[in-house]
């Protein structure tokens, strides 16, 4: 039995996204490939609200988080997590030998902005790491509070994740002041996983110029002059047919209309939310509540896994707690192409199973 996914990725994918996939090939070396991965471009960057780049990558998020943090740091890192995937970006620097400090808060609160001027106050950093909305905890990060404390320092490069953000929140790239903003296919795109983006400014540019050993595959500037020189194409063969389904999914993205996306999003967040307050109990800070994914802490001691089976037998699955909260909390996932009746039909499904 096919389950819909309320997980935070990958997630449901349209059919006619995914017959998308299955297009004939081009070459890589064509015009064809050219003009689709420029289309690509440029509609990312209308998601993005960015004039700078915009660099493709067959790889998941987690590529381009490690690109970034090996590309741009030419003195260390200052690396802010609130979970589990903030604290991956350190561990990609530390295992690419690249100087870097963790700062990290209790799962469930946000950054404090205070923190983050002392660290780069100390002009210790020349890249600072931020993830914006974490799906291990249910927080998403105030941006726009960190932007302001950033721009006090213009040496430093900012790199955010927005994998489980974009496509589901608004994030004004440029207005922000962010340099390397990365996402995802999987999740709030609403596409197949296998395919990730990044925007990449002048700065980042600048920067990673003089950083000697930015690897390869992943070497950002590599792939910045690649497509500058190739018209768009790339130093290695991408996933043509991811490419097919990411330029028709954000023609749809587009067609929906931003605003009406973000809109949807906070509808179906809403409402997941007010059913937790009735009934359990909201695991993160509410003045920094996620809008595409919910972590509800497990005040009635309920068999998660338990429920999650019986999910499956009626044709939906959640997320268990992450990590150290599995069995502690649970996750629903509301991001991408579902929409309130879509959230309200699981709601229903988990009373009727748990009674309430």
């Amino acid at each position: 039995m096919h389950k819909k996914l309320f997980i935070p990725g990958p997630v449901e994918v349209k059919e006619d996204v995914l017959k998308k996939m299955s297009e004939p090939m081009i070459g890589h070396r064509t015009k064809e490939a050219s003009a689709l991965q420029k289309r690509i471009s440029d509609k990312l960057r209308i998601l993005f609200n960015t004039k700078e780049e915009i660099l493709l990558s067959t790889s998941s998020g987690s590529g381009l988080m490690e690109g970034a943090v090996r590309t741009c740091t030419a003195k260390r890192a200052a690396v802010f997590s609130i979970g589990a995937f903030g604290k991956r970006w350190y561990e990609m620097a530390k295992n690419n030998n690249v100087p870097a400090d963790l700062y990290e808060v209790e799962w469930g609160k946000a950054l404090n902005v205070e923190e983050i001027d002392k660290a780069l106050n100390s002009n210790k950093y020349d890249v600072i790491c931020i993830t914006h909305n974490e799906t291990s905890t249910g927080v998403m990060n105030p941006v726009e509070e960190i932007s302001e404390v950033v721009k006090k320092y213009p040496e430093v490069v900012w790199c955010l994740d927005t994998v489980s953000s974009m496509g589901g929140t608004k994030i004004e790239v440029d207005k922000l002041g962010v340099d390397v903003c990365l996402t995802s296919s999987q999740k709030a795109l609403g596409l197949p996983p296998g395919i990730a983006a990044c925007s990449f400014s002048k700065k980042a540019v600048e920067r990673a110029k003089k950083v000697e050993f930015r690897g390869y595959y992943l070497d950002l500037l590599s792939l910045y002059d690649y497509i500058q020189k190739k018209n768009y194409q790339y130093p290695s063969t991408p996933s043509i047919s991811h490419m097919f389904a990411m330029d028709y999914q954000l023609d749809r993205i587009l067609e929906e209309g931003l605003e009406n996306r973000y809109k949807r999003h906070i509808e179906m967040a809403e409402y997941v939310r007010n059913w937790a307050r009735e009934y359990f109990e909201l695991f993160a800070d509410e003045r920094y509540l996620s809008n595409t994914l919910t972590n509800i802490k497990n005040t009635r001691n309920i068999n998660v896994a338990w429920l999650n089976d019986e999910l499956g037998k009626r044709g939906f699955q959640i997320s268990n707690g992450y990590g150290k909260l599995k069995g502690k909390a649970f996750r629903i996932a509301h991001m991408a192409d579902f929409n309130l009746s879509d959230v309200k039909e699981l709601i229903d499904t988990i009373n009727y199973i748990l009674k309430l």
